[in-house]
């Protein structure tokens, strides 16, 4: 099971909280090992954080009032999802250096509780997953060695492997997230509702080859 995702998108967050309501409910769970795949909404933003709001509304052609009330619609759907998000006035900025720590993560078994503190920093408590200090600190939260963070943001590691993942989302015709891939064998684009995971997760299994005899 893979999602691809890119932590400052409102969307995966709220995707991931619906996959893993289904995924709570689904008999076999305990078989399924969730991957977070590397994606950037948007591979240009700038190393340097700016205003949110001014960028996103230029980029997508809209008003800055269309994109405030786009962002108070997101708020309501989290809450009843449980996450409390807070958007407004927030910063964008380049995630590149986020996904490589995810890719740390990974290999020491710590990827979903970095990609869901990521989440929670960026959207609830308007914290920045941009610059090194803050991806370090919120990394160690999560159980990471705040020095081996820090070394592979220094030396470049994993960037080989989020340029990977992020291939092999364009190959499988995602482009955008999130998107949730079942046993490489079906593709969920976007924030589905918890019933529509669980259907996923029925047939991924249902149609899984049988281990042999």
């Amino acid at each position: 099971m893979e999602i691809w995702s890119d932590v400052v998108c409102p969307w995966c967050y709220l995707g991931k909280r619906r996959f893993e309501r289904a995924l709570a409910g689904f008999e076999h769970r305990d078989q399924v090992e969730v991957t977070f795949r590397s994606f950037e909404l948007d591979p240009r933003a700038p190393r340097e954080p700016q205003p949110k709001a001014a960028l996103i509304a230029a980029k997508y052609g809209i008003s800055e009032a269309e994109f405030a009330a786009n962002e108070e619609r997101l708020t309501q759907l989290a809450a009843a999802e449980g996450l409390e998000y807070h958007l407004d006035g927030g910063v964008i900025g380049n995630t590149f250096d986020a996904h490589r720590v995810l890719h740390l993560a990974r290999e020491r078994g710590l990827q979903d509780a970095v990609a869901e503190r990521f989440f929670r920093a960026y959207f609830t408590e308007r914290r920045s997953v941009f610059d090194e200090d803050s991806l370090v600190e919120l990394a160690a939260e999560s159980g990471l060695d705040a020095d081996e963070v820090r070394r592979v943001l220094a030396d470049g590691a994993y960037a080989d492997e989020v340029r990977a993942d992020i291939d092999q989302a364009r190959a499988l015709g995602a482009n955008g997230v999130p998107f949730f891939v079942f046993d490489r064998r079906y593709g969920v684009s976007g924030a589905q509702s918890t019933e529509t995971f669980a259907a996923a997760l029925d047939k991924a299994y249902q149609d899984a080859d049988p281990l042999p005899k």
